[in-house]
């Protein structure tokens, strides 16, 4: 609020200056700085209203936090006189409980001693009825387990006898068994000793066949790399002399097409010019260009990369 009261303050005295700067025309310049001194202080009026207007809905939504938090406040301050209320009630009430308890104690221990005398008298009593008890069931149950081992040991007889019989007949036959799987077991050693001696003629042979053959592959293999080898040399030998050949025929050509053009008088001139007889004029003629030079030491490379290219695919 104090910016903006200093803000209207300098708008005020800036309007009267250019009121006044108005009324004398021979200064213009300093009338143009006020009325942008002027735009600026406006601006700065309305940014600062801006803030206030901001300020002013959060002072407002504080506000109401604010009140929020103290109904808020309120109701938890009833809320703990209340509970205050009722822990007075349950102290109240568990010290009338306490009471009870003791009263209710001391009863205890009245019929518990009475009760402590006469279960005594009822465990003695028990103790001798169950021990009465015990002989007689003990007794029960001798009689019992002799009848039921007797029964059980005279089953077992019985059964014994009747796996002994069958245990014998069973190692009879197993006894016949034996001797026959023992006498195929002979005949079936005594075969596969013969077909193993076989295989192994058989095997040998077809190895000494295939060494024999990869020998001869290999020959025809070495042979074969020999042949490509001379092949490729010969080819590149052919196809540079094929080059100097094509080479020569065009520099003839052009040799001749220029002997026609000049005369011999042109090239008698030429060579007292330079000081060099004809024979030498026409062999500086003769001699190839710088392009032609490059070009040949591209193609003689591109030979060798295709010579080395042929000996690792070899």
């Amino acid at each position: 609020q104090q910016e903006k009261e200093d803000l209207q303050g300098k708008l005020k005295l800036r309007e009267h200056l250019s009121q006044t700067a108005g009324k004398s025309e021979a200064t213009p310049a300093p009338s143009k700085n006020s009325d942008l001194e002027m735009k600026q202080l406006q601006c700065k009026l309305k940014n600062s209203n801006n803030e206030i207007s901001k300020q002013s809905t959060t002072i407002k939504s504080l506000k109401n936090e604010v009140q929020e938090k103290e109904e808020r406040v309120r109701e938890l301050q009833a809320k703990i006189s209340q509970l205050e209320r009722d822990i007075s009630m349950k102290r109240h009430l568990i010290e009338d409980l306490r009471s009870r308890l003791k009263a209710h104690q001391e009863n205890e221990k009245t019929s518990n001693k009475t009760l402590e005398s006469l279960e005594r008298k009822v465990k003695a009593l028990a103790e001798d009825c169950s021990n009465k008890k015990t002989s007689i069931d003990s007794l029960k149950q001798r009689l019992n387990v002799a009848t039921k081992e007797k029964s059980h040991y005279e089953q077992m007889y019985h059964q014994a006898k009747d796996e002994l019989e069958k245990k014998e007949l069973k190692l009879n036959n197993l006894e016949s068994k034996m001797i026959e799987a023992e006498y195929a077991m002979t005949e079936l050693e005594a075969t596969a000793s013969q077909q193993l001696q076989g295989l192994a003629k058989q095997t040998g042979q077809a190895l000494e066949t295939i060494q024999k053959k990869l020998v001869l592959t290999n020959d025809k293999v070495e042979e074969f790399v020999t042949f490509v080898k001379a092949l490729t040399r010969e080819l590149q030998q052919s196809v540079q002399e094929l080059r100097t050949k094509i080479k020569r025929a065009k520099n003839l050509e052009e040799m001749r097409a220029c002997k026609k053009g000049l005369s011999q008088e042109s090239v008698q001139l030429a060579a007292s010019i330079l000081n060099v007889s004809t024979t030498d004029l026409e062999e500086i003629l003769e001699v190839e260009d710088d392009e032609e030079r490059a070009k040949t030491k591209m193609e003689f490379e591109r030979d060798k990369e295709w010579l080395q290219y042929i000996q690792k695919l070899l």
